[in-house]
């Protein structure tokens, strides 16, 4: 456990639009100058001094599932980051069930820090997240992910690698506190790949309290699993699938879109017939009836939308015609842009 000593008391400074100024203010009234522990204190799981410290209980939340789209957005945001950034963050949109977080989806927000201070984009925040609940009005804001940062060469205690908690994490998990309807989760990701691999890390904050006073904030990692859901499964194989030549040209897998497309609706049909046959003899009596089997037969029927079949097929119609449009329209850009280069070439010479 690493702890950084600071002259500081609790930050006491909030407005500044349209940032959010979160200041570790030093102490002038008192002729004493308080000392408190540094700002964030990274703990593993099951640390034995972590219980001591903070005289806390059990943490509510046991295991956080994360998505694979999340980590392609903070892969992305890291990449597009500033020169000369030392981390980037953002808000994580998802769900809980009782000890359960599910994080689905997040996207950056711009913050600058300076020494103790950090910047936050308080109203870009606030209109991503706008923009987000109409396109998804069940999902809420579950916490805030960082990217680790590298070592420190000066810290005598560095080992040598990433340093996924900063003095700074807590004036963040502050912000975030407010923005959340229970306590945030802290996602660090570890893009050094160091060990040939990215390293996940989620954090569960709990306050140090000294005489009724919050001085300082432990986190405790927790349990992380990925979880994928089977649209997500699919593109991430296909990622996988994909190889890059020589040229350094993407070329897929060689296997037929259109053999792939009609193994699944074969594969549907057989699932089809296998229900439709198991309620024909339920019906007539051959086999005895099971109530989750048909309370999972029901659930799925219920969800499939209820649509006459001339307003699919217009549907359908509409969507074939726009694709066909999509296509004449990349084909002639396509031919377009031969057509010039060969323009360019000639004119060269």
């Amino acid at each position: 456990m690493a702890a950084a000593v600071a002259d500081s008391l609790p930050p006491t400074t909030y407005g500044c639009s349209p940032a959010l100024l979160l200041n570790s203010a030093t102490s002038s009234s008192s002729t004493t100058a308080r000392s408190s522990v540094a700002s964030a204190l990274a703990v593993g799981t099951g640390g034995a001094g972590a219980s001591d410290a903070a005289g806390a209980e059990l943490l509510p939340v046991s295991n956080v599932n994360v998505h694979p789209l999340v980590l392609l957005s903070v892969l992305d945001h890291h990449s597009r980051r500033q020169e000369g950034a030392g981390r980037v963050i953002g808000t994580l949109l998802g769900k809980r069930d009782g000890g359960q977080v599910e994080i689905t989806n997040a996207f950056a927000v711009p913050h600058a820090e300076r020494g103790d201070e950090v910047a936050i984009g308080k109203d870009f925040n606030r209109q991503m997240l706008a923009l987000h609940l109409r396109a998804n009005p069940r999902e809420t804001v579950v916490g805030w992910y960082a990217t680790a940062l590298p070592p420190d060469e000066n810290d005598p205690m560095n080992n040598g690698e990433s340093k996924c908690i900063a003095d700074t994490s807590s004036l963040i998990h502050e912000f975030y506190a407010g923005e959340c309807d229970d306590d945030p989760i802290h996602l660090v990701v570890d893009t050094s790949m160091q060990y040939d691999a990215m390293a996940l890390r989620a954090y569960k904050s709990i306050p140090v309290c000294v005489k009724g006073e919050t001085l300082a904030n432990m986190f405790h990692e927790i349990r992380l699993t990925l979880k994928s859901s089977e649209s997500e499964r699919i593109c991430v194989d296909r990622m996988i699938a994909s190889t890059s030549s020589s040229e350094g040209t993407t070329t897929l897998a060689t296997h037929d879109e259109s053999a792939a497309l009609q193994l699944s609706m074969e594969k549907l049909l057989a699932m089809l017939e296998t229900c439709s046959e198991y309620v024909d003899k339920v019906v007539d009596g051959t086999i005895a009836p099971d109530d989750e089997t048909g309370r999972e037969i029901s659930d799925t029927l219920n969800s499939v939308p209820r649509i006459r079949p001339e307003v699919f097929d217009k549907m359908f119609n509409d969507s074939l015609q726009d694709l066909l449009m999509v296509t004449y329209l990349s084909n002639i850009t396509k031919t377009q842009l031969v057509i010039a280069e060969k323009l360019n070439e000639s004119l060269g010479k």
